[in-house]
């Protein structure tokens, strides 16, 4: 079992894996990403490989991080309902409206469960766009791709706050926690590295991440 399979159990996603970019370039990366996970060191696993392109490093690492955030709210989609989560909160203090800018410009509050629904659908359409995430390496990446990939990562980090504060005692039953800690540890050291998400934005588990950097 790799570093951040899931059992059988469990093997269910909120939606269907994505693939990274094909090509000899992204295998290597590949390759890359997994060797250096299997050695267990994050702090590692996350650095730009020497010679590397920084976008096509995010480009891949970004479609990691969806694949394991849908993941892990898969195993949730059973106990995350609109009764059980009429707003997509991360505790008492914080509360997250939804808004892409094109179909819903003005942030609307929904349950966390359709909260859910409309980012995944969302980061797929981005990462569907070969304007954005070419799919040919080489391929000229936009002029905005860093600004995209940080809203995809702010976005991706909300849907870790609301497990953490909602869902975490669930996620203890299902004796998942050890790989939503594993996988929540690898998204902070990762957007950290590249400073993805800003400080204010980590707030509802800025404990949590400060005892993941040391800081």
């Amino acid at each position: 079992m790799s570093l951040f399979g899931l059992g059988s159990r469990n093997q269910k996603t909120f939606r269907p894996k994505k693939n990274a970019p094909s090509g000899s370039k992204g295998e290597q990366l590949r390759k890359h990403i997994d060797a250096t996970l299997g050695s267990g060191n994050l702090r590692e696993a996350v650095r730009l490989p020497p010679g590397e392109d920084l976008h096509e490093w995010l480009a891949i690492n970004t479609v990691d991080f969806f694949n394991q955030v849908n993941i892990l709210y898969g195993t949730l989609t059973e106990f995350c309902t609109s009764s059980s989560c009429p707003t997509m909160s991360a505790g008492p203090k914080y509360e997250y409206r939804w808004a892409d800018g094109v179909n819903i410009k003005k942030p609307i509050e929904v349950s966390a469960p359709k909260y859910v629904d409309y980012l995944m659908n969302w980061i797929e359409t981005q990462l569907d766009d070969e304007s954005i995430f070419p799919q040919k390496l080489g391929a000229p990446f936009p002029p905005n791709f860093q600004d995209v990939v940080k809203t995809i990562f702010k976005r991706l980090f909300r849907v870790y706050a609301h497990i953490y504060h909602s869902h975490f005692q669930k996620i203890v039953s299902l004796k998942e926690e050890a790989h939503l800690n594993t996988c929540f540890k690898h998204f902070v050291l990762y957007t950290w590295e590249f400073r993805l998400i800003d400080k204010a934005e980590l707030a509802p588990l800025y404990e949590l991440v400060e005892s993941i950097l040391h800081l």
